[in-house]
């Protein structure tokens, strides 16, 4: 699977699981209901998913013009770091608008939040290129006659 409706089958799978795993958390780390913590989770998928979109357009771009095809380990946590650092400059201001919370609980549920998703993204990813197969942008180059 490949283009437009591999990224669409991607962030559909990678945001639901999302949303139900991080409205629990930010209830449990703001002390906020469930259902307000579940509004801020929707609003950070929303986030998340623009986000998504931008950085994996620009991430793939810059891999295609890579000598060295492929996803190693080093090259799949720097994209997700990348993406996780991109993600909190998003977050934190929302969290502390809608949660009403201060900064410092806000960093730190952004802290636990990130952390969970650097390890969901890349053991998502790792499955989901299992499943689905690689993008364009990682397969070897065919050889040259």
């Amino acid at each position: 699977m490949q283009g437009i409706r591999r990224k669409i089958v991607y962030v559909t799978l990678f945001e639901a699981i999302a949303i139900a795993v991080t409205s629990n958390g930010l209830s449990a780390g703001s002390g906020a209901s469930l259902e307000h913590a579940g509004v801020a989770a929707v609003a950070s998928s929303v986030i998340a998913v623009v986000w998504n979109l931008a950085y994996n357009t620009a991430f793939e771009r810059w891999e295609s013009r890579q000598t060295v095809r492929g996803r190693s380990f080093r090259r799949r946590a720097a994209h997700a770091i990348g993406f996780e650092l991109g993600l909190s400059v998003l977050l934190v201001p929302l969290f502390i608008w809608w949660l009403q919370i201060g900064l410092g609980q806000a960093l730190l549920l952004d802290v636990g939040l990130s952390l969970f998703f650097l390890v969901y993204a890349f053991l998502f990813n790792l499955a989901f290129d299992t499943v689905f197969g690689l993008p364009a942008s990682a397969l070897p180059l065919p050889e040259q006659p």
